[in-house]
């Protein structure tokens, strides 16, 4: 089985495979009588990755979890 890329490269700062962008939330809260939460975005941890696709070589941003299944499937 061949593995091939699905999600349509369009948008900087997200997996060219599955898609995952970065994310809304707030900083973990410290104890004490402190409630005020900042707000903060969570990124993807992207790495450039090469893979053959239809006998060419191709590389895209994907996250680490898609470069940890891509390494299984190949």
């Amino acid at each position: 089985m061949a593995w091939t890329l699905e999600v349509p490269i369009d948008m900087a700062r997200s997996c060219a495979i599955c898609g995952k962008s970065s994310m809304g939330g707030f900083n973990p809260q410290s104890s004490g009588m402190n409630r005020v939460r900042a707000h903060r975005r969570y990124k993807p941890n992207l790495q450039a990755f090469t893979f053959e696709r239809v006998g060419r070589t191709t590389t895209v941003q994907a996250c680490t979890r898609c470069r940890r299944t891509a390494r299984k499937t190949t």
